[in-house]
């Protein structure tokens, strides 16, 4: 009988070996699934926060632009480029077309 349970035994050995081999093939693999998730969520920060950087150049453009767009100067070259307006000593030529 003391062979059998030595045999018993080393088949639970051999059992449990596959098994712990298993969960760690199984574990290896989430890891690297979530080591590609963690890359891929960096790589969208990045973007993020370029396009964050964009847009607040551009509000800070838009503000300026409204800042000059509320000025004199503004509207004298509005007056000056659309309407073709100048002041009394002003003269302001046209190009032809031909």
């Amino acid at each position: 009988m003391t062979a059998r349970k030595h045999k018993n035994r080393r088949g639970e050995k051999i059992s449990i070996a596959i098994i712990v081999l298993l969960l760690l093939v199984a574990m290896n693999v989430q890891v690297f699934r979530l080591k590609q998730k963690d890359k891929s969520y960096a790589e969208q920060v990045d973007k993020l926060q370029q396009q964050l950087a964009d847009e607040t150049e551009r509000a800070s453009e838009l503000k300026e632009r409204e800042a000059y767009m509320q000025t004199l100067q503004f509207v004298e070259d509005m007056a000056k480029s659309k309407l073709g307006l100048a002041y009394e000593n002003e003269i302001i030529f046209k190009e032809s077309d031909e």
